[in-house]
């Protein structure tokens, strides 16, 4: 049974920084397309970043570029979301995701995805 298991959120002020994590079980995310979306409260789930296959490129929604990092550790099977200069605007509850069957036109949707996290809470008070 293959799980994502996302940690690392809290509660925190604007102009910090937090490092999510998704650790996975079951499966190798060495050579998936890892992904995070967030959702916050009353809006849909939306794309923040991913890191394409097993190469080296990401793609970044342009609200978080330059403030976010997205990273994969194959030796842990684990994927990281490191945010910088965090905003009140990214307070939502952030989800990791996995899938083997990703294309480049598919990355930013999240029903492209085949395995998710149960989400961690980020909250960014002003």
């Amino acid at each position: 049974q293959v799980q994502l298991v996302e940690s690392g959120g809290g509660l925190v002020q604007a102009g910090d920084s937090l490092r999510l994590s998704c650790a996975a079980s079951g499966r190798t995310l060495r050579r998936d397309t890892v992904a995070w979306f967030r959702q916050a409260p009353g809006k849909e789930r939306e794309f923040v970043a991913a890191l394409f296959r097993s190469g080296s490129n990401t793609y970044y929604a342009d609200s978080v570029k330059g403030r976010f990092t997205i990273s994969r550790n194959n030796a842990a099977n684990t994927a990281s979301l490191q945010m910088d200069s965090l905003e009140p605007a990214d307070t939502a509850v952030y989800y990791c995701a996995a899938s083997s069957t990703i294309i480049l036109s598919s990355l930013r949707r999240a029903e492209s995805y085949q395995y998710w996290g149960q989400g961690t809470s980020v909250t960014v008070a002003s």
